[in-house]
This record gives C-alpha cells, sequence and structure tokens, in this order.
C-alpha cells in the first residue's frame, strides 16, 4: 500500500520545474559552455525520475502520455537526419551550417544547424533513459 507523502508530492512539484528549467538552460548553452542534447536530456530524465518517485507510474503515465519508445525513433531521425543534409549540400558527414536572421519583433537572431542535432540528442537520451525506467519499474 502507498502512503500519501503529501511533502514529498508538493516538494516534487517545485524542484521538478526547477530542474525542466535548467536543463533547459543547459540544453542552450552547450553550443558555447559544456551542456548540450546529452546533459539536457540526462537532466530532464532525472526530473521525471522524481515525479516517479513522488507518484506511481500511472499517474505519472497519465500526466505525461509519452511514448518513450517512440521519442527515440524521433531523436535518432533529427540526429542521424541532420548529418544526412549535409550530403545534401557536398560536405563531409556532420557538417553544419548557421546563418543570421532578423526578425522584426526578436531582431537578429543566430541560426544553427548543430541544435537540430542536440535535439534529436536530447529525445534520445530522454526515450531511452525513461524506456529502461519504466521497464525496470513496471517488473514490480
Amino acid at each position: 500500500m502507498k502512503t500519501n507523502d503529501i511533502i514529498l508530492q508538493t516538494v516534487t512539484k517545485i524542484v521538478s520545474f526547477i530542474i525542466l528549467m535548467f536543463a533547459l538552460h543547459i540544453f542552450f548553452a552547450g553550443h558555447n559552455n559544456p551542456g548540450g542534447g546529452f546533459v539536457g536530456g540526462l537532466l530532464t530524465s532525472g526530473a521525471i525520475v522524481l515525479l516517479l518517485l513522488a507518484y506511481d507510474i500511472k499517474t505519472v503515465a497519465n500526466s505525461l502520455p509519452i511514448d518513450f519508445k517512440i521519442t527515440v525513433a524521433v531523436g535518432l531521425l533529427f540526429a542521424v537526419g541532420t548529418g544526412l543534409g549535409s550530403f545534401l549540400f557536398d560536405v563531409p558527414f556532420l557538417t553544419h551550417a548557421f546563418g543570421e536572421l532578423t526578425i522584426p519583433i526578436l531582431g537578429g537572431l543566430h541560426l544553427n544547424t548543430a541544435v537540430l542535432f542536440d535535439i534529436g540528442v536530447y529525445l534520445a537520451v530522454v526515450g531511452s533513459t525513461m524506456t529502461i525506467i519504466q521497464t525496470i519499474g513496471e517488473g514490480e
């Protein structure tokens, strides 16, 4: 029988939000500083695991109706797709393109295809980590 731990659940809501915001920061800072898709994905998985500890698998699955196996597949498509996209421009594998774009409200925006690769890595890490955790947790 699971006890109703209101303190753990309340703190988990706050802490998981903070972890997710830090994961987002690490994801976007990863191009110039340590971080990126891998570390951001691990932090996001950590926040979801914290939710799994405070609640049960069914509650988290109802809150996050995500099939993490599909998340892995989409992440791999993004990561491999950005690498294969370099062949369209006759450059070596995983050569990334970048450019500047001016948007009236936002101003100057620096675009980089490495972000698409990092999104793929992020999704693959979150998907594979959560698939492993859920597989272990469902054994009970």
